[in-house]
């Protein structure tokens, strides 16, 4: 599926989107050239899922958890500073997976090799005058 977004005021109907196409998926990987809006739309997802803080970059730390009002967690990786996927494997990586959680990747090409079977895979196009282009597919 390809959605577009032409003004930022759309990406919360954007997120609930895909939410919806995402139910079934515990991971779901961001792929985008930097500045195309991977934490944007996180920060966005987290409030369509009821995360009760801030949704922010975790660029340095790798992960960032999050609580939903459900007592549910949002797991949320940037992988652009790692170094190699045996890094990865000793933050945890599988048991995060492990974990039944909703785990958001950002910069997943990092451990391609780590990557389970089922995903939903979210690519960011950067349009014309600020344009997204979200295409969005599983796969099994």
């Amino acid at each position: 599926m390809e959605i577009s977004m032409h003004r930022l005021s759309e990406l919360p109907k954007i997120a609930q989107q895909i939410i919806a196409l995402g139910n079934g998926y515990q991971v779901w990987l961001l792929n985008g050239e930097m500045g195309a809006g991977k934490t944007t739309l996180t920060k966005a997802i987290g409030n369509a899922i009821g995360v009760l803080d801030t949704v922010s970059s975790p660029t340095y730390a790798l992960v960032n958890e999050y609580l939903t009002e459900a007592d549910r967690t949002l797991y949320h990786f940037d992988f652009y500073r790692l170094e190699s996927e045996e890094e990865a494997l000793a933050m945890g990586w599988y048991e995060y997976l492990d974990s039944g959680n909703l785990c958001i990747v950002e910069w997943p090409q990092k451990i391609s090799n780590l990557l389970p079977d089922s995903f939903l895979n979210i690519d960011i196009g950067v349009g014309v005058d600020e344009e997204r282009i979200f295409k969005i597919s599983g796969h099994e």
